[in-house]
């Protein structure tokens, strides 16, 4: 009996929680069909009375939507390339390769975690003001393809599982580093690959920092540009228009999330279990 109202009881506070996390989202899916005046009535209006799509249509007449979604599409999925091409590499190296200096270069890696970014924004764009990437996409894509700390770690920690006698394996039958790490250790790293790069792609798509120093041109602005700028105090905010933009916003990550859930919740589940 016990065992059950111990059950009952996990599974309610499971549900409060899961309606916690759920309710603002659902609550901007229902705001972006309302009108402007419904969304302000008292007590609130979850479902609205008429079930319309005219804001999404109006979005698309105030902003260059099509135009903002390519560019942070074009964003996203080229550092998310990056992220995995250069942490990969680095991750690979840290795990397998015996060289001086290994623990000591990793520790340093993964001290550069606890540097606040504001710390490094101003030399990273004195850098790409030198390199003449200003207000181009350039500037938020290279950084991607030098690795990163995060990126690094979880894939170190995930290589450090695969047991190393497949490579013994593969190094006497010929193959090299790059051949190992093509033909066996990423086809059995794809829940930790598919888990950085959900993260990094949500990164690179939800930033608004990044664009705002190094974009100005309305023709390179991004969908988080658009959507800041609908707040921005010139007119009055439209938050219908601005839920129906931010719904289209969480769309390709949710439609991300539900494609690599599997690969992602492994990932995260066995990253880290062996030293």
């Amino acid at each position: 009996m016990d065992r059950a109202i111990r059950k009952i009881v996990r599974y309610v506070l499971l549900t409060a929680i899961g309606a916690v996390m759920v309710g603002p989202f659902l609550w901007m899916v229902s705001t972006s069909m309302m009108d402007q005046q419904d969304i302000f009535r008292v007590p609130p209006l979850w479902i609205p009375d008429q079930i319309h799509l005219r804001n999404y249509r109006a979005i698309m007449d105030v902003l260059p939507l099509g135009k903002l979604l390519l560019n942070s599409f074009t964003i996203a999925v080229s550092a998310t390339v990056g992220q995995l091409c250069s942490c990969t590499l680095a991750a690979y190296a840290f795990a397998r390769m015996r060289f001086r200096g290994n623990g000591v270069l990793y520790f340093v890696l993964l001290a550069t975690m606890m540097i606040p970014a504001q710390v490094t924004m101003i030399p990273t764009f004195l850098i790409m003001k030198s390199l003449g990437l200003i207000d181009t996409l350039y500037a938020l894509i290279v950084p991607a393809f030098f690795g990163g700390a995060f990126g690094t770690f979880l894939l170190r920690q995930f290589f450090s599982t695969i047991p190393t006698d497949l490579e013994d394996a593969a190094r006497m039958d010929g193959c090299g580093r790059f051949r190992i790490l093509w033909s066996i250790v990423l086809p059995l790293s794809k829940p930790a690959l598919a888990t950085l790069a959900l993260f990094t792609f949500m990164t690179y798509w939800n930033d608004l920092l990044g664009p705002v120093i190094y974009l100005s041109s309305v023709e390179n602005a991004t969908l988080t540009m658009g959507l800041a700028n609908l707040q921005s105090g010139v007119m009055v905010t439209r938050y219908d228009l601005l839920m129906a933009g931010s719904v289209l916003s969480v769309l390709p990550i949710l439609l991300l999330l539900i494609i690599g859930q599997r690969w992602f919740v492994k990932g995260i589940a066995t990253t880290g279990l062996k030293e």
